[in-house]
């Protein structure tokens, strides 16, 4: 195991829904995503890590919801992306064909931040290393909610989130009595269409 890695165990800890990854997988991303995520995935397998607070995840289950809320914005001209991971409250991290780890979605609030990554090219496999490095717990948790929508909704599946209902964007409001354990594909697509993704503001700061 790398450093990079061995940093982001340190930080998340213990791993849940453990899946392996197909050749096959493997082989539909071979020169798409960089080899060094790749290796990451044989090794590690697809899994939640932190009591699930952040997954690792198969692209492909994602790319239905990656062309609905990116349809018709400026980041569909810009890069070819694929949700490489995402937060038990449905952010989403992308990787970029050409920019690397450069996109993220917080798709509760319908809203997504750009990162313009320094590790591109011939770069991108230190770009994954830093990647890992850097993530954080608190950052993945929405208000402090993980820990007692864990214990109130159950753990987390690798198909499942914590999805607010309603929707904040319809108006509901973001706490634990409105958090529901949801089938993340069906609600992140469900939220792609109920408002226009925009990027966050500084006044969202």
């Amino acid at each position: 195991m790398d450093e990079a890695f061995s940093v982001f165990l340190e930080e998340f800890g213990n791993t849940i829904e453990r899946r392996e990854v197909p050749v096959s997988s493997i082989q539909r991303y071979r020169g798409t995503l960089p080899d060094q995520l790749l290796e990451y995935w044989s090794e590690h397998g697809w899994c939640g890590y932190g009591d699930g607070i952040f997954w690792m995840v198969n692209p492909q289950e994602y790319n239905g919801i990656v062309a609905s809320w990116l349809e018709g914005t400026a980041l569909e001209t810009i890069d070819n992306y694929h949700v490489i991971a995402r937060s038990a409250f449905g952010d989403l991290y992308l990787w970029g064909e050409k920019t690397g780890a450069s996109l993220k979605i917080t798709s509760v609030l319908s809203r997504y931040r750009v990162h313009n990554s320094i590790y591109v090219g011939d770069k991108m496999n230190k770009g994954v290393k830093a990647f890992m490095a850097s993530k954080r717990v608190d950052t993945n948790d929405y208000g402090d909610l993980f820990k007692p929508a864990r214990q109130k909704l159950g753990q987390l599946g690798p198909d499942e989130m914590y999805g607010f209902t309603p929707a904040i964007m319809l108006g509901g409001p973001d706490n634990l009595d409105h958090l529901a354990k949801v089938k993340i594909v069906e609600h992140l697509m469900l939220l792609s269409q109920i408002s226009e993704l925009k990027p966050f503001a500084l006044s969202d700061f």
